[in-house]
């Protein structure tokens, strides 16, 4: 574990200024070079604030009765405390906020938002026989006309961590830092979870053209759902691939240009993926002939992920339990989903001053927060697939 060289610390802080300094910490930590349980609260107290020792002896009343410590804090630049203590705490929420089981977040993509929900215009596409341009004509233009997506409105969602007197005065940094943890963790799960229930199906936020339409259809004006195909070899995956040559784009009339290239399962089927999407080679015999032909696999450039989360929320929905184990999804989800957000996880810190400090011995406050909305694109990129009947 390496050791913290707190008044090298400071030296630095005043040296380069707290911008680039906490800049160099977040990277720090980013790239595991550093941890968050490798700072302790009480010695970044002692050696980042002036006279820190006799600081933090101040947050015994017995030193000072009568009196409170912002009042004993007058005169004392605490901000380099404040600014390295929130980086390390903001650390440890985003490190939760982006864990590995958030199977799903990574799946899709995150895109910036000033609006609380918005209208986006599709392109007003002209057949390909159009583009031709003879010399001294004009090219044509693409417009934007009345294809267009509306998404959701976003919401707002945070968090408080709270550093008391008691957490630096008796070092409860891992306290401190399992909190952070517990926030981070907990936006996370929400995102992750309204990101789900928009794959599964059972949110459908979808509105195209005024008109709102669920996520997967078996009928027009398009087809992105079957049923008796459970995920047993490569031919169920050739099912599903084949569902996108009868999806056509609204616009042009053609098929939708999807290149799929991943594949959500339930925690059942994990196994049975990898085998049938990684395997070296796959064999094939025709009903009516002894042959059998083996070829390369060319399933391999699938990514494949399986949630246990997808899997709860499935049977939430109503589910029987077994029937949701064999629910799968297959295609390009980043054409499909995405998170609308206003802004990420956020972490801000409040005055040293507050109610909070004579009410409940609060030093200081940080509040993590982020805002979003998952939105359904353009769900034609992505066919869902069970078991059994729908």
């Amino acid at each position: 574990m390496p050791t913290i060289k707190y008044r090298e610390l400071r030296r630095r802080y005043q040296l380069d200024g707290a911008r680039q300094t906490v800049a160099h910490l977040a990277e720090a930590l980013r790239l595991r070079h550093l941890r968050a349980e490798d700072f302790s609260i009480r010695e970044l107290a002692e050696g980042l604030i002036p006279d820190g020792h006799q600081w933090v002896r101040m947050l015994d009343p017995r030193q000072s009765p009568g009196v409170s410590v912002v009042e004993a804090a007058e005169g004392v630049d605490v901000t380099a405390f404040l600014n390295v203590t929130g980086q390390v705490i903001y650390s440890k929420i985003l490190d939760a906020y982006t864990q590995e089981a958030f199977v799903v977040s990574r799946l899709v993509d995150t895109i910036p938002t000033r609006l609380d929900g918005e209208k986006i215009p599709g392109a007003g596409r002209i057949g390909d026989e159009a583009t031709e341009v003879h010399p001294g004509m004009p090219y044509p233009h693409v417009g934007f006309g009345e294809d267009y997506i509306e998404t959701p409105s976003t919401t707002k969602r945070g968090l408080i961590v709270p550093v008391t007197k008691e957490a630096v005065f008796f070092d409860r940094t891992h306290l401190v830092l399992s909190r952070a943890a517990e926030v981070g963790e907990i936006l996370g799960l929400n995102k992750e979870k309204r990101l789900i229930d928009l794959v599964i199906g059972r949110t459908n936020t979808y509105r195209w053209k005024g008109t709102d339409y669920d996520t997967y259809r078996t009928l027009e004006p398009w087809r992105n759902a079957l049923n008796d195909n459970e995920l047993v070899d490569w031919t169920n995956v050739d099912a599903a691939e084949q569902l996108f040559a009868e999806i056509l784009d609204p616009s042009t009339g053609e098929p939708v240009l999807v290149q799929p290239n991943a594949v959500l399962v339930m925690p059942a089927y994990r196994h049975a993926a990898h085998r049938i999407f990684h395997a070296t080679e796959i064999s094939y015999t025709a009903a009516d002939s002894p042959t059998t032909t083996t070829s390369a696999n060319p399933l391999t450039r699938y990514t494949v992920v399986d949630s246990r989360l997808a899997y709860r929320r499935i049977i939430a929905s109503g589910e029987p339990a077994e029937d949701a184990k064999q629910w799968w999804f297959l295609g390009d989800f980043r054409k499909a989903f995405a998170y609308m957000e206003n802004w990420p996880i956020t972490v801000t810190q409040s005055p040293l001053s507050s109610e909070a400090d004579f009410n409940q011995d609060i030093l200081v406050r940080f509040k993590a927060s982020e805002r979003g909305a998952a939105a359904v694109i353009n769900p034609r990129y992505v066919v869902k697939s069970i078991g059994g009947g729908f």
